[in-house]
């Protein structure tokens, strides 16, 4: 599938996709925008719910011309929406969508939302604190420049909510590895972490997702 527009988050799919286990029954994409990442999961599981908050940009997606047979689009918030069951996703992502939302509360309601022996995949964004952080950014800066220019500019599509983002990078991988234990958690060039956790096929602890 030809990507129609490139941006920082859209550099990642490749690796949201590459995560996706074989046999994939049901998916989940949280904070799904304009659809793009949920199409693409269509072809990795046998059934794909991509849900968001913003109306505008589930009709977006709801538009889009060649939308699989496989896949729902869904108006509402992955926090709170009872219609999403917990533990019924062999795969969920959520691409730049946790830092919308306390950090905690948004980990561990997608945790929750996993079923047991299942994946969650998160992409996001952390705020540079020290002086490490900012010469990793700082090495970003090239590389972004030449995807940006290989793909035809830095877009997004019209209305996408934005967000602040207050946790720094050192912050948010202790607090994925406290929320997602054994998780995998990646700082990538082009200023994102990637987290890749697999939930425990038996009963969760007390408490915990």
């Amino acid at each position: 599938m030809l990507d129609p527009y490139w941006n920082h988050n859209v550099h990642h799919h490749p690796e949201v996709l590459d995560a996706v286990p074989d046999g994939c029954g049901k998916a989940l994409d949280a904070g799904c925008g304009d659809g793009l990442l949920t199409r693409k999961l269509a072809v990795r599981a046998a059934s794909v719910t991509g849900v968001d908050r913003s109306p505008e940009m589930i009709e977006l997606a709801r538009e889009y011309a060649r939308v699989p047979g496989n896949v729902t689009y869904l108006k509402a918030d992955f926090l709170a929406d009872g219609s999403l069951p917990e533990g019924a996703y062999d795969f969920v992502s959520a691409v730049a969508v946790v830092h919308h939302a306390p950090f905690e509360e948004a980990v561990t309601r997608l945790a929750r939302l996993t079923a047991p022996g299942g994946r969650l995949v998160i992409v996001g964004m952390a705020a540079n604190r020290t002086v490490l952080d900012w010469v990793v950014s700082a090495c970003g800066v090239p590389a972004s420049q030449w995807y940006a220019r290989r793909h035809g500019g830095k877009r997004a599509p019209a209305g996408m909510p934005m967000e602040d983002v207050h946790m720094s990078w050192g912050e948010i991988r202790q607090e994925a590895h406290r929320l997602l234990p054994g998780c995998d958690f990646r700082r990538t060039l082009l200023w994102r972490y990637v987290v890749v956790w697999d939930k425990p096929a038996g009963r969760p602890r007390e408490g915990g997702p």
